[in-house]
């Protein structure tokens, strides 16, 4: 009888820049597993029929990027409650016929903060620059950690509003405008905006009335050095960039499918740092 080998995927529009195939093909090697990984590229208008077919095509699961997060939360048939509170799926897995809806982001951002500025979990105040889905992760990672107050900034005073209406309790939202009179009470600032990733205008922002302190965090990746993490270091400040957060939201799910949990570890930093550059 044939050795089975479990198959996971990552799928989004297009796919050609995920990194994931990298992360999840260096822990089968390192693990020794006999497994695969593979990228998928899947136009909107397919992915209905794509998710579909998961079963009968055999695979464990896999994970979803743009565009697809929040197709793929409308077709679970089971979501977790970190997708529940999110509003969007990026991971899948079967149990037994039926496919299960994950988020594993504010898992990731909450652990890479853990693994590289220990402190935040202590912070009282924290404020999130922007509104979209990966604002709606760090949020949710924030109401976990019990902060006191989370404040969500946005240019779209909006849909701030929309993110705080829906997770309540201690978020509110705030305008653009009043950011430079919140900086002073932040003990951890979190940018969730493509401000600052390659091929994007800077996040035009003066930090330096941050308490001392105070832990910076960008969820960019490329570059892993923004303009606002170098502000951060030439203050002193504990300054945290977006890899650590994708690396370690691909750990729940590489556990599901293959049966074993991995490490984040500095050597696999290494391996994607090197392709990043």
């Amino acid at each position: 009888m044939a050795e089975h080998k479990p198959r996971a995927f990552v799928c989004g529009h297009p796919i050609g820049h995920s990194r994931s195939p990298l992360i999840h093909g260096y822990w089968l090697n390192e693990l020794g597993i006999a497994g695969s990984y593979e990228p998928i590229d899947i136009a909107p208008d397919d992915f209905a029929g794509f998710m579909g077919g998961l079963v009968g095509a055999g695979w464990a699961g896999g994970n979803i990027t743009i565009p697809h997060k929040e197709q793929a939360f409308a077709l679970a048939a089971k979501r977790d409650a970190a997708a529940e509170h999110i509003g969007a799926v990026n991971t899948l897995w079967v149990e037994g016929r039926t496919i299960v809806g994950g988020n594993t982001d504010a898992f990731g951002f909450a652990a890479n903060l853990d693994a590289r500025a220990g402190g935040w979990r202590s912070a009282e105040t924290a404020i999130v620059l922007g509104a979209g889905g990966a604002a709606r992760a760090v949020v949710h990672a924030l109401r976990e950690a019990g902060l006191n107050e989370v404040l969500v900034v946005n240019r779209s005073a909006g849909r701030a509003d929309d993110i705080a209406a829906h997770f309540g309790g201690k978020v509110s939202g705030r305008n653009w405008s009043d950011l430079d009179s919140l900086l002073p009470r932040a003990g951890l600032l979190v940018n969730t905006t493509s401000l600052g990733m390659k091929g994007q205008p800077d996040l035009e922002i003066d930090i330096s009335s941050l308490p001392d302190g105070a832990v910076v965090s960008d969820i960019i990746y490329a570059p892993l050095e923004t303009p606002l993490l170098a502000q951060a270091r030439a203050r002193g400040l504990a300054a945290v960039d977006g890899l650590g957060m994708l690396l370690h939201q691909a750990v729940p799910g590489f556990e599901r499918w293959f049966g074993i949990r991995p490490v984040v570890s500095d050597a696999l930093r290494a391996y994607i740092v090197a392709d990043l550059e």
